[in-house]
């Protein structure tokens, strides 16, 4: 399984493995790790979910599509590596990437 760091607004460090195929949300929520709210439950209707991707990662992330990119639209702050964790799925290839999470969700 693939290893994740989530990293709160705080700084506080989460390493956790993250089995293929689940959701990046998936992992925090298995995990217990605060700062994603998840409140449609992974269906892409709503922002609770918001994280940012580490730049060196973007590219093995790719880029949202237009429904999500809509809803990141609705955030007061988006970074250009901005994603909705409901909607990255955890491949091999993201082995060691960190994501971290808005302040806005605590």
């Amino acid at each position: 399984m693939p290893a994740i760091t989530y990293i709160e607004f705080d700084g506080t460090e989460y390493h956790v493995d993250v089995a293929v195929g689940n959701s990046v949300m998936e992992g925090a929520l298995n995990n217990m790790i605060d700062g994603i709210v998840a409140e449609c439950g992974g269906c892409c209707v709503c922002c609770t979910c918001h994280c940012m991707i580490d730049p060196e990662w973007s590219e093995v992330v790719g880029e949202a599509n237009d429904e999500e990119n809509e809803l990141l639209e609705m955030l007061d702050v988006r970074e250009p590596t901005s994603r909705l964790s409901c909607q990255v799925q955890v491949t091999d290839e993201m082995d060691g990437m960190v994501v971290r999470l808005p302040e806005s969700q605590y």
